[in-house]
């Protein structure tokens, strides 16, 4: 019987990645650095030739990429640079003007203040230190075993038939170091132990290794992170291939790699996000909650009877979401009304809008070859083509639908042509799109600039989402998209959610590993659908991932099935709209801890590791987050009604009971149906409003106190109309709370035990 591959539990997509070469036993097309010679050093840095065990000469680089931040380039060509970097640039190195560089024949020392490059020349090795001179991260020196091979890739290049395949390097890793980022990944937090493979699937679910978002990145818990500039398909061998050594291959025609210092979480990603762009602020009407019409067909009667529904009801809610069926079935995404399910879109957007409702619109940059708008763009080259030359009908839903074009956005007259489309949508009101898929570009395909396919296929999802950002932000004043598919640098898209995860609790579990990963890789607002998207949650289920929602950065319900709560049971509804109602309540909180997000890339959706980097549980508990600074939410992954919650050192109050329980350790848990474990760090002072049915410009602020502070609180109000301080010190027997900005506090409420309160 002839042999055939084995069987696996998911389909071939049409856009997989393609594989790297095995190499053949021995160590043929495998170099090594082995040493180097300073050729030109200035302020900024030193470029080194380099001499390999292949005896091939290579460029080193090393620069100072700004305070805190080293960039090494190894190369053949010392102008090298990734492949993707022909259609957009994802990383800006800064400056230093401080740095120190001291080259001597034997020893490079390159000083960017908290971070350090020492580099011993012959024989070659390269460490990071901190500014005390404690290691951070060092290049494993790559000791050969019994057989005299390497079983670990050196800082170095590999090659096939004589052509370079992959540059690379590695690590030690100490026993003990953690690890977090790359981007939405699903699976455990810490990925010591993973292999992350940079390549954007459309990952049939939220539950696997496979993930819509990568990010080249990753933090350690040593106090430094690393982030590689390529698009290629990169892969992380996070001590899986041996538990001692972190290796990255990098198929480009160079490796080139950012060590960003810390030595706190929340320090390496400013750093890391002052590289690679800052988040862009969503509207503040983004915050409130976003009901879809859900995955089957809609209409315009339907869209204003779910709306009247919505408010007679009284269930916060700003934003509508229109999701596949507002267009004809058979031509998506072509951007145009279904006249018959639609037939006056502008009316209905203006009613809609006189009710208090923003409109997302769903699309990608697909084109069915059925809709009237595909052969006009086929004739005119706009979209990706096959090697010879013809448009590339890809398989890009799996068979459930028409095969389609995509878009291509190396073509500046496609990209007009679209943007076109957009913008008439736009126009008539539409606020903001949801910008699906942008996973499937094949690796055999073709771009008008001459890409192919594995060049491109993790960057088109930058070019999609700056497009459609653009468009959006010329005609409504804001760049918001809510995006599935992101690469190195996306976090300006401001509002990205978790893609077609299961109705189950399980699944709830991965997604939220999957927007711990994110945060920490730089992207502060991320949202996922509440209830799950594939099937119809059970009720208990409902009201548990309503719960997460309500307490997530953004919140959307959506699925293939209706995640309208008046189609669940009545205790359902009921729980799931008094979450709501308790997010409104919290929304002066959330929205300050967004503005801070913004302006530093910290999470909103925080890992425990975050603002607790030395204790080494907060690296593992990742079923449980602080939604900023001072929440702790450990949303219910089981049905059993019962978890264990981590809590970091120090006093957590339960927001429930007002009862103060010590840190330091785990507590078990069960909550009743209607409320989810919420914890708040004792002393904090949260700021809250009266719920209203949409997110207010300019509410009225009171506070809620968690316990008397024995020094002194502060917390500060961050809104449209500016920032405002507050500051409560205990006086005696009273609490003293002092404003100092816009906002006036109306109020003080003591969650536990109180003291009387005077308010300046």
């Amino acid at each position: 019987m002839p042999y055939r591959p084995p069987l696996i539990a998911r389909e071939f997509f049409v856009a997989d990645p393609p594989e790297l070469p095995v190499r053949e036993p021995g160590e043929e097309g495998l170099s090594a650095l082995t040493s180097a010679e300073v050729v030109a050093s200035d302020g900024k840095g030193v470029t080194l030739k380099g001499s390999t065990s292949a005896e091939e000469t290579l460029v080193v680089q090393i620069t100072v990429a700004g305070e805190g931040v080293i960039r090494v380039r190894l190369s053949e060509d010392p102008d090298a640079r990734t492949r993707s970097a022909r259609a957009i640039s994802m990383v800006t190195p800064g400056e230093y003007g401080e740095a120190v560089v001291e080259a001597s024949h034997s020893r490079v020392i390159v000083d960017a203040g908290s971070l350090r490059a020492e580099v011993r020349l012959n024989p070659w090795n390269l460490r990071f230190t901190d500014r005390a001179g404690r290691t951070l991260v060092e290049q494993d020196p790559g000791h050969p075993d019994i057989s005299g091979r390497l079983r670990t890739l050196p800082f170095g290049r590999s090659t096939v038939d004589g052509a370079p395949v992959a540059y690379h390097d590695t690590f030690v890793a100490p026993a003990d170091e953690a690890f977090g980022g790359f981007g939405e990944s699903f699976t455990p937090l810490d990925k010591r132990g993973q292999r992350p493979l940079m390549w954007n699937f459309d990952a049939f679910g939220a539950e696997s290794q496979r993930a819509y978002k990568n990010v080249p990145f990753y933090l350690s818990s040593r106090g430094y992170g690393i982030c590689v500039d390529s698009g290629t398909p990169v892969e992380f061998d996070m001590c899986q291939s041996t538990h001692s050594a972190v290796q990255i291959i990098v198929p480009d025609d160079l490796v080139d790699y950012y060590v960003i210092a810390g030595p706190t979480p929340a320090e390496i990603l400013d750093r890391f996000d002052g590289l690679t762009s800052r988040p862009e602020l969503p509207p503040k009407w983004a915050f409130g909650t976003w009901i879809s019409s859900g995955f089957f067909r809609d209409s315009q009667e339907r869209v204003l009877q779910r709306a009247t529904k919505i408010r007679e009801r009284g269930i916060p809610c700003d934003v509508l979401h229109l999701d596949c069926y507002w267009q004809a079935d058979g031509h998506w995404s072509d951007l145009q009304w279904d006249p018959e399910t639609f037939p006056d879109p502008a009316g209905m957007l203006a009613t809609l809008k006189d009710q208090g409702f923003k409109v997302c619109l769903w699309m990608n940059s697909y084109i069915s070859h059925l809709s009237p708008a595909f052969a006009e763009a086929a004739r005119k080259g706009y979209f990706l083509r096959r090697p010879d030359g013809e448009t590339y009908v890809a398989d890009t839903w799996h068979g459930s639908y028409p095969a389609c074009g995509i878009v291509d956005f190396t073509n500046p007259e496609a990209v007009e042509w679209f943007k076109g489309l957009l913008r008439d949508r736009l126009r008539e009101g539409v606020a903001a799109f949801k910008t699906d898929f942008a996973e499937g570009v094949p690796a055999d395909a073709v771009a008008f600039n001459g890409m192919t396919g594995t060049e491109l296929h993790n960057v088109y999802a930058l070019l999609f989402n700056d497009i459609v950002a653009d468009v959006t932000r010329e005609v409504n004043g804001h760049g918001l998209v809510w995006a599935r598919s992101s690469y190195l640098g996306g976090q300006r898209h401001s509002a990205q959610w978790s893609g077609d995860s299961d109705t189950t609790y399980p699944a709830m579990g991965s997604t939220i590993r999957g927007g711990l990963s994110h945060g920490l890789s730089g992207i502060p607002f991320w949202s996922h659908d509440a209830g799950g998207f594939s099937g119809t949650p059970s009720p208990d289920l409902y009201i548990r991932w309503s719960q997460f929602a309500a307490l997530s950065p953004l919140v959307r319900f959506h699925g293939t099935t209706t995640r309208e709560p008046w189609e669940f049971p009545p205790h359902a509804e009921q729980a799931a709209v008094e979450a709501l109602r308790l997010r409104y309540r919290l929304m002066p909180y959330i929205y300050s801890a967004a503005v801070t997000a913004a302006e530093t890339g910290a999470p909103m959706l925080r890992a425990l590791c975050v603002d607790h980097p030395d204790d080494p549980v907060a690296w593992q508990a990742d079923l449980e987050y602080l939604l900023g600074t001072d929440l702790l939410v450990a949303p219910m992954t089981s049905a059993d009604g019962t978890r264990k919650v981590y809590l970091p050192s120090g006093v957590w109050v339960d927001y429930w009971t007002g009862e103060a329980v010590d840190g330091g350790r785990y507590v078990t848990v069960s909550p009743p149906l209607d409320q989810i474990p919420l914890f708040v760090r004792h002393g904090s002072l949260i700021p809250v409003a009266e719920p209203g049915v949409t997110v207010a410009d300019d509410p009225r602020v009171s506070l809620l106190a968690f316990g008397p502070p024995e020094g002194e609180s502060r917390t500060t109000i961050r809104d449209l109309d500016g920032d405002t301080t507050v500051t409560a010190v205990r006086d005696g027997d009273r609490l003293v709370v002092t404003a100092e900005g816009p906002k006036q506090i109306d109020g003080v409420e003591f969650v536990g035990p109180g003291v009387p309160v005077v308010i300046n």
